[in-house]
């Protein structure tokens, strides 16, 4: 798989997200030119498309931030197309990413996965990350 840091909105990129998106999330807006194009010019936000055969066929969203407890990040969407799945690829995606805010000098790393998605939670204990005992919220607008 060839892991590139998206710089420009194409029409693969855009078909690529009009069929993962629904694969994460069902209820998920799926992003438009409009969307992932602010996204790419984010100085903080960093979008990663994973390709195997000329397709894209998997996708991770990084977020940088600094408050003044240190540089922290998310992880976000990390999606591979459901034909894909099992061989590996999911994980490539998240170690690409990791090394990516290694050389940022990120202290630590969030994500979150929902406990139903067995998988993907093995492969982010499998990974090194820690399940924390917290609760987290969220208000919607």
């Amino acid at each position: 798989m060839i892991i590139s840091l998206i710089d420009k909105v194409t029409p693969e990129l855009i078909a690529a997200f009009e069929n993962l998106t629904p694969q994460l999330n069902t209820s998920s807006p799926i992003p438009a030119f409009k969307e992932l194009e602010s996204l790419i010019s984010s100085e903080n936000t960093f979008l990663f498309t994973g390709e195997k055969k000329g397709r894209i066929i998997g996708t991770i969203s990084v977020v940088i931030y600094e408050i003044p407890t240190g540089r922290k990040a998310w992880i976000e969407d990390v999606i591979v197309d459901e034909s894909a799945r099992g061989q590996g690829y999911g994980k490539q995606l998240v170690s690409h990413a990791l090394e990516f805010l290694r050389e940022k000098e990120v202290l630590f790393v969030n994500l979150t996965s929902h406990p139903s998605r067995l998988p993907a939670n093995k492969l982010y204990q499998d990974l090194g990350f820690n399940l924390r005992e917290t609760n987290v919220y969220r208000f919607n607008f």
